[in-house]
């Protein structure tokens, strides 16, 4: 951890990285998910909070701005919490958008409803 985030300690890894940006993440995530963006766009917004994680290490905390290994790793946490959100928040839509054609299998996913009388493949 020490070569990824130079001068700073893991309380300030943990609150900027986790709490503010994995916070902005997820809500970002949900956000396109409401509006049916397709999750591409979710990696998109995950690279520009990225860069707004390092420029919150840098303005506030005194880190490096320009640390290529460590906004590839804000940014991977970030894209993760993003994708984690966008799903879970597209699975609920499509259960509750059409209840009569599919039924929440997971806090990730849905399954089609199957009629009573049909063949199981």
């Amino acid at each position: 951890m020490d070569a990824l985030y130079a001068n700073q300690n893991a309380i300030h890894v943990v609150l900027v990285t986790l709490v503010l940006g994995g916070g902005a993440a997820c809500l970002s995530g949900r956000a396109i998910a409401r509006a049916w963006r397709p999750p591409w766009q979710v990696a998109v917004a995950a690279l520009l909070l990225g860069a707004a994680v390092r420029f919150i290490y840098y303005a506030l905390l005194g880190g490096t701005l320009l640390s290529p290994a460590s906004y590839i790793v804000d940014t991977s946490i970030l894209l993760v919490a993003g994708m984690i959100a966008w799903r879970a928040t597209w699975a609920a839509q499509m259960v509750r958008q059409y209840p009569w054609l599919y039924v929440r299998a997971s806090p990730l996913g849905w399954r089609e409803i199957r009629p009573q009388n049909a063949p199981q493949q």
